[in-house]
């Protein structure tokens, strides 16, 4: 019996044993998870910035934020105006159009003469709008040109941007809403602006000087 007894004992002490291995292996591998999940959280943290930031350069880019904030102050201009209809244009690249528009704001090349007969600048050249200071320039002084126009209705003066001040003038002038706009094209060009500046002035208050 005794034999038995202590046979018993080993047993449940053996179980013990092996029971509290068990224990301290769980702990172990709970604090070896607890410090790769620190870890990973640390990793996600630091990175974070970084993602956001690549992220918003290719859904919401901006360059040149220097002339814009210049040419902003020069032509009494919303910053975040200009970024939109940068956007909106070419997304911030250097392009042509089918129909001959060039570089950032997209500027055709009779606009741009008449943008330079009017402001006083010197004789125009179609590789000028290339350069990002004068193709800002130039597109700027046709912003503030079109929001004259039609009296500070920026619909109307973004519309106009996009298809012409003549269309803009039949379709109802300064007092044109989006919805009077019958262009499709133009509509959704006008709404797309009108959001972009909204999103241009929350996430970029300072490189804009706003």
């Amino acid at each position: 019996m005794r034999d038995r007894a202590q046979l018993a004992g080993h047993a449940a002490g053996a179980g013990r044993v092996a029971a509290a291995r068990r224990r301290a292996g769980r702990r172990r591998t709970a604090v070896i998870l607890l410090g790769v999940l620190g870890l990973v959280t640390a990793a996600a943290i630091a990175v974070r910035p970084m993602v956001d930031d690549a992220l918003k350069e290719i859904t919401l880019p901006l360059r040149h934020e220097d002339v814009i904030r210049q040419q902003s102050r020069d032509k009494n201009l919303d910053p975040a105006l200009i970024a939109a209809v940068i956007y909106r244009e070419s997304k911030f690249c250097d392009v042509t159009s089918r129909a001959g528009a060039k570089g950032l704001m997209q500027i055709l090349p009779e606009t741009a003469h008449f943008i330079a007969r009017n402001s006083g600048g010197t004789e125009f050249e179609q590789g000028d709008l290339a350069d990002p200071q004068i193709n800002i320039s130039y597109g700027s002084w046709y912003l503030r040109y079109l929001l004259d126009r039609y009296e500070g209705n920026v619909v109307a003066a973004v519309a106009a941007y996009n298809a012409g001040h003549g269309r803009v003038d039949r379709w109802g002038g300064k007092a044109l809403t989006v919805e009077d706009i019958r262009f499709v094209e133009t509509a959704d060009y006008t709404r797309d602006v009108i959001d972009k500046r909204a999103e241009y002035r929350r996430e970029y208050r300072s490189e804009l000087g706003l």
